[in-house]
């Protein structure tokens, strides 16, 4: 048994890839998808079909009807290889408008249904601002499910899981990333900061009876997806899905070892699910107020770049 194997014994494996081929290679459950992954997807000649062809067929529409058709192409696409669900990105540049937030995720709903395709197979994705979970309840309530992504704090995921996110993704190598730049280290995975993160998150949840499923991302390192074995879902990229196929099967990871306990110090209180508390741990908390802030403006750069391929013209601000 390879690493992989292992690991989809005890986690639901997504692949963080906008890639046709790799996702048939490797048969993840789910699949992600954003704009930073399709326009590496885009580089590649044998996907310059679909640019062309929303690009005909859709001409008259506004450069953001023409990137959200884009995103769906590629997630109807995607059904077509895997048999669960696809998580398609709403603007990053509408992070702190609810009422935006809300009606773009319908207009994505409404052109997966015009495909053929049910809203139970899709996920919309949304930033952890509060703006973002605000819409996210109210597009639980109306039946379409939301995967609340740059999440970096415990106070992210318990408001998401409140507003009753279908899935949150709790980054794990950006974490890292800023803890090796303050100078810190760490002798093993089971030490990341990255990985303590999720893990605290995902203990949280269960103690509380929360149905939200927790969904670790970002990874740097095979060592830090394996440390996370147990995870309701792992969305990993093609580079470390490879290296897993290499691996052997290691021992348990520590969150699978802990589960049933009461988890992680972090994870006993219940937190206070105000917007006035959200706001003031985030504030607190430095490392996930700059990841939160930093992975925004990363998106929205690709969100840029995106509407530049479609209208060949500049990348101008917002």
């Amino acid at each position: 048994m390879n690493a992989l194997e292992f690991l989809k014994q005890y986690t639901t494996v997504v692949a963080d890839t906008g890639s046709f081929d790799l996702m048939k290679a490797y048969q993840p459950q789910d699949a992600t998808t954003n704009p930073t992954l399709i326009m590496k997807a885009l580089d590649q000649p044998r996907y310059a079909d679909i640019l062309a062809e929303v690009r005909a067929r859709h001409a008259a529409m506004s450069l953001a009807d023409q990137a959200r058709m884009i995103l769906v192409e590629f997630g109807c696409e995607i059904l077509k290889i895997i048999p669960g669900r696809v998580s398609t990105e709403v603007d990053a540049r509408l992070s702190f408008d609810t009422t935006e937030t809300v009606a773009e995720a319908q207009r994505i709903i409404d052109a997966y249904h015009a495909r053929g395709i049910s809203p139970e197979r899709v996920l919309i994705k949304l930033a952890a601002t509060w703006e973002g979970i605000r819409a996210c309840s109210q597009l639980e309530r109306l039946g379409i499910h939301c995967n609340m992504t740059l999440i970096f704090s415990l106070v992210q995921a318990a408001a998401a899981a409140d507003e009753g996110a279908t899935l949150i993704s709790p980054f794990v190598g950006r974490i890292s990333d800023w803890h090796k730049k303050q100078g810190s280290t760490w002798a093993s995975a089971a030490e990341d900061p990255g990985v303590r993160s999720v893990a605290v998150i995902y203990h949280y949840l269960k103690k509380h009876g929360y149905a939200t499923e927790v969904m670790g991302a970002s990874f740097r390192s095979k060592e830090q997806v394996l440390a996370l074995a147990g995870c309701d879902l792992l969305t990993v990229s093609p580079e470390l899905l490879a290296a897993l196929t290499e691996s052997d099967a290691p021992e348990q990871g520590p969150l699978l070892q802990t589960l049933g306990s009461d988890g992680p110090a972090g994870s006993e209180q219940k937190l206070d699910g105000s917007e006035t508390a959200y706001r003031f741990a985030l504030n607190e908390d430095a490392m996930a107020s700059e990841k939160l802030a930093e992975g925004i403006r990363l998106f929205v750069a690709d969100g840029r770049k995106l509407d530049q391929r479609l209208s060949h013209r500049e990348i101008s601000s917002f």
